[in-house]
């Protein structure tokens, strides 16, 4: 059996390594699922991992390399581009986009990264694409909870703030903004002749002290959807959907993903404000101080935000160039 497992049971929770292995090897020929008490970053982990075995092809010493790195928490699969689920019960320096702490405990949090080797002929929209795929496993309910038939005027449902952010949206279409439930960040590094995408994700499970619960939009829970849930009950029910989402990706693109994501978007139809240039319109518009403000108009087909500025027209904004937020509310309080 091709995978190792690693499982300090300091937090008494329960992993079903065995299980998550036998339904994701068919997919994922040569994987590795690995379980950590505690790690300072999943991402960095894999990430350093690939690096090794890319040093690894120009210095040409493969076991020699193996040998130092393996003592450093590394684990088994080191300096590879096999496909690896690296889950940590607690990191302790967990990373956002743009160099943000994530904040996250053990038993409270689920922390983990996927590394797979994927070669896309675009990636553009690829962080959306994965916020459907963890939106619709964790709520499936909440694709028609977004306003269209049968929705429940009673549930809260999962919904996807643009770029990489899952929210809890309040029940029947409320007008309030929703909370953070969890985020998601996705670096690449060359494996070959495709790229390495190493998808790090940390979702709420459980409430968390207030002082760690100061995201600007709120915090929420997966347990206001579901009382008794627990961290490896979420990842036995989302770590399936996200790899056959990764592979659709890499078959289809964004364009696979495109209507999901519009039941989903949490941003279209509302005003917003940008903190960096965008595409297209007048470079006067963008490029102020304050950034650009208007009312969000879903995604283009590459996944990019489009916002529709007063006296400039329609601009398209590209992940990676700003940072996205819905005018300032009351804040809600947390879980």
């Amino acid at each position: 059996m091709n995978h190792s497992l690693q499982i300090a049971a300091d937090h008494g929770l329960t992993w079903n390594v065995e299980q998550l292995y036998h339904r994701l090897a068919p997919l994922l020929p040569n994987l590795s699922i690995e379980v950590v008490s505690e790690i300072a970053s999943t991402n960095s982990a894999l990430l350093e991992r690939a690096r090794v075995g890319s040093r690894l092809s120009v210095e040409g010493d493969r076991a020699q390399v193996r040998r130092s790195t393996e003592s450093q928490a590394f684990g088994r699969r080191t300096a590879d581009h096999q496909p690896c689920l690296l889950v940590a019960e607690h990191q302790t320096q967990g990373r956002g986009r743009h160099g943000r702490v994530w904040q996250s405990e053990a038993v409270a949090s689920l922390t983990f990264s996927m590394a797979m080797s994927l070669a896309p002929v675009d990636w553009s929209g690829f962080s959306l694409a994965v916020g459907v795929a963890l939106a619709d496993a964790l709520d499936p309910a909440g694709k028609v909870a977004s306003g269209l038939s049968g929705a429940s005027a009673t549930d809260p449902w999962v919904g996807i703030k643009w770029p990489n952010d899952l929210w809890l949206m309040p029940p029947g279409g409320s007008s309030a903004e929703g909370r953070k439930l969890g985020g998601l960040l996705i670096e690449t590094v060359p494996a070959g002749e495709m790229r390495l995408a190493v998808v790090g994700i940390g979702l709420n499970v459980l409430p968390l002290p207030l002082a760690q619960a100061q995201a600007a939009s709120g915090f929420a829970c997966l347990q206001e959807i579901d009382p008794e849930v627990s961290a490896p009950q979420v990842l036995a029910r989302i770590v399936l959907p996200l790899v056959e989402a990764l592979q659709r990706f890499e078959r289809e693109g964004f364009a696979g993903f495109a209507e999901r994501f519009a039941a989903r978007d949490v941003l279209r139809g509302r005003a917003v404000h940008t903190g960096a240039v965008g595409m297209g319109g007048s470079d006067l518009a963008a490029r102020t101080s304050s950034g650009i403000e208007g009312i969000a108009e879903g995604v283009s087909g590459t996944g990019a935000l489009r916002v529709r500025v007063a006296d400039d027209g329609l601009r398209e904004v590209m992940s990676g160039e700003v940072s996205v937020r819905l005018r300032p509310t009351t804040a809600s309080p947390p879980c």
